[in-house]
């Protein structure tokens, strides 16, 4: 499922992956890795998330000596958990027609 306004893809499964992988690594860099995308195109992607919503999804803190840091607001947690329940909502609803789809598959 991909939520847009306007041209721009507010919400998609790309930028959950990224908001869970942050979630687990505590990281952009981190998150970015695991998902072997570039820190610039991670960074460019939660920019586009926060700018998009009404409160930010992720919190950053600069890096220094004891280093940065990037976790997930109270927002983006539940960004997560409602876009993973509409996506399996979703699932339930559609299920004869994915199987349908399914069939039209090359093996």
């Amino acid at each position: 499922m991909r939520v847009t306004v306007g041209d721009v893809i507010a919400v998609g499964p790309g930028k959950i992956a990224l908001l869970e992988a942050l979630d687990e690594t505590g990281s952009i860099t981190a998150a970015a890795k695991s998902l072997d995308m570039s820190y610039r195109r991670a960074w460019l992607l939660i920019d586009e998330l926060n700018r998009a919503l009404k409160e930010p999804a992720v919190a950053t803190a600069a890096g220094g000596a004891k280093g940065g840091g990037s976790a997930l607001t109270a927002s983006g947690h539940a960004l997560v958990a409602l876009y993973r329940q509409i996506e399996q909502t979703a699932l339930q609803a559609c299920k004869p027609e994915i199987r349908q789809l399914m069939k039209l598959l090359a093996p």
